[in-house]
């Protein structure tokens, strides 16, 4: 197999799973470690593929901080079925919580009101959503506000939460790494959820079909902490059974 061959098989693995271990390709190549770090940054210098360590991918792997005005226009549909699903993990006498971002907004916005339900959450535009229920009680996280995700981080908002034991914690993620885990764009806010997950009998993250395969700077946790997560039908089906090999349940919306 001469090198054009050679990256045309690179590339047609790459498109058909969204990416690819070196490991594997070395094996079913049968060529060196060598020669496959050369082909990935030949491939990737021709902006075929983004190298990522141990492999590569079809999409940029590092996530952006965006605003939470740029980012309530990203994914809409999708944003609202997963909203949708997750509302309907909500029952009665439920003491939930729910971290920041868009999608955790989509099921805000989704509840239905139900007779005793309790609501903790750091994002104060999830807060005010909520607070137009009577049958919702709402508790906001004191803290220093982010204007880029109206969310608060920092000790006092993490202080708060050894006061409390939730059922269950709405997370969203900015992204999904199979090597790395679940990140964040920040690190304060990073550190907030790892606290929440400590205080929840069960996490769920909500997160559209983008953030797989994304890195952010701070990072959460493993896979191991996360109980199920939803997500849109563009999920790859790579992505899908790594995941539920980790014993994670994926629901697809």
């Amino acid at each position: 197999m001469n090198t054009v061959e050679r990256h045309q098989k690179i590339i047609h693995k790459i498109n058909h799973k969204g990416q690819v271990k070196s490991q594997m390709l070395c094996e079913e190549l049968d060529v060196s470690s060598v020669t496959i770090r050369k082909d990935l940054k030949f491939l990737e210098e021709k902006g075929m593929l983004y190298r990522m360590h141990g492999g590569a991918t079809l999409s940029n792997p590092y996530a952006i901080d965006r605003h939470l005005n740029e980012k309530e226009k990203l994914y809409l549909d999708e944003k609202m079925r997963i909203g949708i699903a997750a509302s309907k993990l909500i029952t009665v006498h439920d003491s939930v919580l729910m971290a920041s971002g868009t999608t955790v907004l989509a099921l805000a916005k989704n509840i239905s009101p139900l007779e005793n339900l309790t609501v903790i959450t750091s994002a104060l535009n999830v807060a005010i959503e909520l607070n137009q229920h009577r049958e919702i009680e709402v508790i906001q996280l004191a803290g220093i506000l982010r204007k880029r995700s109206s969310s608060v981080t920092g000790m006092f908002a993490e202080e708060n939460l050894k006061d409390f034991s939730c059922t269950k914690l709405f997370m969203g993620v900015d992204g999904i790494d199979l090597e790395f885990g679940l990140t964040t764009a920040n690190v304060a806010e990073a550190r907030l959820n790892r606290e929440m997950i400590k205080v929840s009998q069960k996490t769920i993250v909500l997160v559209d079909s983008s953030k797989f395969g994304k890195r952010g700077f701070g990072r959460i946790c493993g896979f191991d902490n996360i109980d199920e997560i939803i997500t849109d039908n563009q999920i790859s089906n790579f992505s899908k059974s790594e995941l539920e090999n980790f014993g994670i349940k994926i629901t697809i919306v």
